[in-house]
C-alpha cells in the first residue's frame, strides 16, 4: 500500500560533510610527499614503512645485445624477495628501446620493504613514490593540504 509520506534521508558520512578528498586529488604528486628514484644496474630499497604507496614512473631498456634485461619491483618481507611487477627484454630480444609507464599501488606490512631492480646499465627504472595511506588505511593527504 503506497503512502504520501516523504521520508528524508540524511547522509552523515564524512564524504557528505566534505572532509574527505576525491581519490585522484588525494593521490596528487606533491612537493612535500614525493621521493624520486632513478635505478640502473642495481637494486634499491625505495620504501620500508608499513602502509599503502603510490609508485609512478617509466621503465626503459635498450636492447642491442644478446643479454636479457629486467626491471622490476620487489616486496621483501624481511627475508624473502617476491617480484610483484616486472618489465623485461628477453635474451636475443633484438635492437631498439622498450619503454613501459607504470602506476602502482602497493601495501607494506610491518617489516616489509619495496625494492626497485634494474639488471643492466642499459635499463632504467625511474619514477617517484609517495605514501597515500598508513597501515590502517588512514589517508595521507598531500603535505600542506587540509580539507575544508
Amino acid at each position: 500500500m503506497a503512502q504520501n509520506v516523504i521520508v528524508p534521508i540524511i547522509d552523515l558520512t564524512s564524504a557528505a560533510e566534505g572532509s574527505t578528498v576525491r581519490q585522484d586529488l588525494q593521490e596528487a604528486l606533491a612537493f612535500g610527499n614525493q621521493t624520486a628514484f632513478a635505478i640502473s644496474n642495481t637494486t634499491t630499497t625505495i620504501a620500508s614503512n608499513a602502509g599503502f604507496y603510490l609508485i609512478t614512473g617509466t621503465s626503459t631498456m635498450i636492447a642491442f645485445s644478446s643479454a636479457a634485461r629486467l626491471n622490476s619491483f620487489i616486496i621483501n618481507d624481511g627475508s624473502t624477495d617476491k617480484t610483484v611487477w616486472s618489465h623485461a627484454i628477453p635474451q636475443n630480444g633484438g635492437n631498439g628501446i622498450a619503454s613501459e609507464n607504470y602506476k602502482l599501488v602497493m601495501f607494506l606490512r610491518p617489516n616489509d620493504s619495496i625494492k626497485g631492480l634494474a639488471t643492466s646499465t642499459d635499463g632504467n627504472l625511474n619514477g617517484s613514490i609517495r605514501q597515500i595511506a598508513d597501515v590502517n588505511g588512514n589517508l595521507v593527504n598531500p603535505v600542506g593540504f587540509s580539507p575544508q
